[in-house]
């Protein structure tokens, strides 16, 4: 494996995680968006901006992915939406609920998510 695709890989894991991140404040902020059928504002602008930079990061990381010869939708989905369930969960709060154990899976199935899309090539 050359250092090119060492590194071309590790960004592909990295800009999943963020873009699930930021797509989760985004997620985490439109659940406040309405407050007695009025928009709040402020929220929109939230979510609006983590809606925004998960877009954002997940296009830039569409090119590490096709360096990596990852063209498969479903795993490239598979790895945002993973990323983005344990955001949602740290960012509400309920992670730190969660036993040990389970953090330390759901963390791991973030980052072998991420991997998957490296080795298969999918």
């Amino acid at each position: 494996m050359s250092a090119a695709t060492v590194v071309a890989g590790c960004s592909a894991i990295a800009l999943t995680l963020a873009s699930g991140l930021a797509d989760s404040y985004g997620f985490v902020h439109a659940n406040r968006l309405w407050n007695g059928g009025r928009i709040v504002p402020a929220e929109l602008g939230r979510s609006s901006l983590g809606f925004a930079l998960g877009i954002a990061t997940y296009w830039v990381l569409l090119r590490f992915a096709e360096q990596l010869g990852v063209h498969s939708v479903a795993i490239q989905t598979v790895g945002w939406f993973g990323a983005t369930l344990v955001g949602v969960a740290i960012l509400t709060g309920e992670f730190r609920t969660w036993g040990l154990a389970s953090q330390i899976v759901a963390l791991g199935v973030a980052v072998g998510i991420g991997w998957l899309m490296v080795a298969t090539g999918a």
